[in-house]
This record gives C-alpha cells, sequence and structure tokens, in this order.
C-alpha cells in the first residue's frame, strides 16, 4: 500500500496550507530599552549582547521585512507571538518565566511587535506565558481552523523559543519551516548548536529561496 502521508521534510509551501508565524519579535526582546535589556549596562551591550543587536538590525529584522511582504502578498495567513501576560502584575506568568524575571504586563510597550514588521489591522497577534507558543495559547486550535499543515517560523530567540515552537509544531503534525537568516539569538554559537540539534524536526531555508519558491508556486 502506497504512503499516505508525506515521507520527506523537504517539500514546498502550498499557499492555500501555510501559513508565517513570527515568534517574540518585540519591544521588549528586540529593543536597546526594552524590558530584557534596560538594566543591562552599556558595556555589556557593546560586548556580550553585540553580535545579538548587530544580527538583529543589519540582517534578521530586514529579513523579517521581506518575508511579511512576500507572504502577504502571496496571500498566506501571518501570525505573531508576543511574551506577555493576560495581567498587569504577571500573575498568570509560568514558573519559568517567574524565576527568569521575565515580566511583561497587560497591554504594555514591551509587549508590542516591533514597528518594523507591526502586524496588520486583521492579523493574529497571541500573547504568551511559556517558551513554546503550543502551551500557553490555543495556536493550535486556530491553525487547525485556518486550515494551516505547513508552517514557517521566524524570530526570537533561536535557540530558546523558537526551538520550543519548532519541536511541538512538529509532534502535532505540522510541517515546519525554519528560515535560519531571519532568526537571532545571542551568539554565533548558540544559533548554529540549535540549526544542528532540529535539523531532523524542520526544513531549513534562507530568505531569499523561500521568497522565491513562493513567488514561483505563485505564478504557477
Amino acid at each position: 500500500m502506497a504512503a499516505d502521508f508525506p515521507t520527506t521534510r523537504e517539500i514546498p509551501l502550498d499557499p492555500k496550507e501555510s501559513a508565517l508565524l513570527f515568534i517574540d519579535v518585540q519591544n521588549f526582546c528586540a529593543r536597546r530599552d526594552g524590558g530584557e535589556f534596560k538594566d543591562v549596562p552599556d558595556s555589556d551591550i557593546a560586548g556580550k549582547y553585540s553580535y545579538y543587536f548587530e544580527r538583529l538590525k543589519s540582517l534578521a529584522i530586514p529579513n523579517m521585512q521581506r518575508l511579511q511582504k512576500a507572504f502577504r502578498g502571496a496571500g498566506i495567513e501571518v501570525l505573531y507571538t508576543t511574551i506577555e501576560s493576560l495581567t498587569k502584575d504577571g500573575r498568570d506568568r509560568s514558573l519559568d518565566y517567574k524565576i527568569t524575571g521575565f515580566h511583561v504586563p497587560k497591554g504594555s510597550w514591551d509587549g508590542k511587535v516591533i514597528d518594523e514588521i507591526a502586524p496588520g489591522d486583521d492579523e493574529i497577534v497571541l500573547p504568551k506565558t511559556s517558551s513554546s507558543v503550543f502551551v500557553s495559547t490555543h495556536i493550535d486550535y486556530l491553525l487547525r481552523n485556518l486550515g494551516v499543515k505547513q508552517l514557517v517560523l521566524s524570530g526570537l530567540v533561536t535557540d530558546q523559543c523558537v526551538e520550543s515552537a519548532i519541536r511541538d509544531a512538529c509532534d502535532l503534525g505540522y510541517l515546519v519551516t525554519l528560515v535560519r537568516d531571519a532568526c537571532a539569538t545571542y551568539n554565533q554559537e548558540r544559533h548554529d548548536n540549535t540549526l544542528r540539534a532540529i535539523k531532523g524536526y524542520c526544513r531549513q531555508i534562507n530568505t531569499d529561496a523561500l521568497i522565491e519558491e513562493i513567488s514561483t508556486r505563485r505564478a504557477a
């Protein structure tokens, strides 16, 4: 009997069954004055975090903008997650976030997606309080209602919330594509280690190739 399921993850996107998800690209963790970094000394920003902020500015965010434009143009759903509590005092946060010290109050500036990829007025934004968006939101329910079977991921940070989402999405039956050059973490070694670790969970592709793929499929 022939297999009635994919036998590889290397499958081009079907625009009718796909969605792009930006993970935690928000003021809290993408801005120097965001909550994650506002109390960090300038010396650490110039040293320990220089790679991260430079990658965001010169590579990751520009590629996110290109992806957003291409997916919107192709009529493909674009969604966003942000670290943000459902309460002002953060009492609903996960224990992990409480221990880590992540506190993004409901409705705060820290919880907003950065202006460079601001959501459209009919695009879905999901506040979350766990590393994986699949744990603390109803995204699986939403994606299934939207008819999504192929999920494209981009965002912050590669080896934490992005990786967590990839693993969970894979286990829940989605074909996952990670856009390598539209993600960022705190150093190149961490980024590369994650790409190796999750190779068996997702297709990995660069922005140029994915946009070309979308354009080709759209034309066809």
